[in-house]
């Protein structure tokens, strides 16, 4: 089929901190624009000019400014899609990677859903974002004519809660590619710590980690435990946490982190560790398997589908439990070496280069 043109919201990849959906977005795009040619165009559309580590253009690979203060794919994107219609012009489908397709849409729709926390862990919601994720997603999901879900656990939970036809909904992975940091340079560990790496926020089940840890660490005073990521909503009781059990100077907050650190955080880790009650897909176990790091992850929602055997599971709303893990894993060298090795294997089960070719598929799925 010649000169086909699918439209894309670029947003969440235009962001300067790209966590969760924003890797996504902006590894589709990457894919996307390796694949561009006369008869295969795409337009990629934003809010504001792309930031430089988006994909370069081409002749058949542009990005398309379209203003608007508020509610720009509900408003001004709808608005920009009609008039581009209305003078001659055509999308043969139109491409959003993040729950909300424009309103109205004048060409046919396809949404990926990467999970439905905001229905299970609504109070973690301001109630405006709370409002949009609940509206605005059911009327992607009744409208966009196919639907990308990243795990089978979003899948089974588009179709119990929101009814969605089994038949309309396509299950495909995120992947995963480990970057290599140029003169990467190993830390020297002066003392041995364990990792968390994610947004701060209530469902990463922060609290049962820390107390957990705060059980280890009477055991073992000269372990540290490193929470690294960006402040998310009502971050403020893990802070307060920290101080009410005594450990200001054993729980380490330093924030967002760059590339450069968090490939070194993981690589030094004795093991990372993700508590949460909920994720949609939890790229941070792939991202910890890669770098040659054990894992200790939550049995809940996703986790189990995406770490397979590589991880060491513990019920997440038991610390005692997690305890446990967290005394194996660093008494037991041989159980570290192979949640290591298997963990190793398993990332090579999930590739951008995969992600970007199915996804692609699906759309010209949809057009063909």
């Amino acid at each position: 089929m010649t000169n086909v043109t699918i439209g894309i919201d670029g947003n969440e990849a235009n962001v300067e901190h790209k966590v969760g959906v924003s890797v996504y977005t902006l590894n589709l795009l990457r894919y996307f624009q390796s694949q561009a040619s006369k008869e295969l165009r795409f337009i990629v559309y934003l809010r504001n000019n792309p930031l430089i580590d988006l994909p370069q253009t081409t002749e058949f690979f542009t990005y398309k400014i379209v203003w608007g203060p508020v509610l720009w794919s509900q408003l001004f994107l709808p608005l920009y899609l009609w008039i581009y219609k209305l003078t001659g012009n055509t999308l043969s489908v139109f491409f959003s990677p993040a729950h909300y397709i424009p309103r109205f849409c004048p060409f046919k729709t396809v949404v990926t859903i990467h999970d439905l926390s905001y229905l299970y862990f609504p109070d973690e919601f301001l109630k405006k974002d709370l409002y949009q994720l609940k509206n605005w997603t059911e009327y992607a999901l009744n409208n966009a004519i196919k639907i990308i879900a990243v795990s089978k656990t979003t899948k089974k939970d588009l179709i119990h809660e929101y009814t969605v036809p089994d038949e309309k909904i396509s299950v495909i992975y995120n992947g995963y590619e480990n970057e290599p940091i140029i003169n990467h340079q190993p830390q020297k560990v002066i003392d041995p710590y364990f990792l968390f790496v994610g947004t701060l926020q209530p469902r990463k089940n922060l609290g049962t980690l820390i107390t957990a840890f705060s059980l280890f660490h009477k055991t073992h005073p000269k372990f540290k435990l490193i929470l690294a990521g960006k402040k998310g909503w009502l971050y403020e009781n893990i802070f307060k946490q920290v101080e009410s059990v005594g450990l200001k100077d054993s729980v380490l907050l330093p924030g967002f982190v760059s590339e450069k650190e968090k490939d070194n955080l993981y690589r030094n880790a004795t093991a990372f560790i993700l508590p949460s009650l909920y994720e949609g897909f939890g790229i941070p176990l792939l991202e910890a398997m890669a770098h040659g790091c054990p894992v200790i992850s939550s049995f809940s929602s996703s986790l189990p589908e995406i770490g397979g055997e590589a991880c060491l599971y513990f019920d997440p709303k038991n610390p005692d439990d997690l305890l446990e893990k967290m005394v194996s894993i660093t008494t037991n060298k041989d159980l570290a070496k192979k949640l290591v090795t298997v963990g190793k294997k398993r990332v090579t089960a999930f590739s951008w280069l995969e992600t970007g070719k199915n996804t692609l598929q699906i759309l010209q799925s949809v057009y063909e």
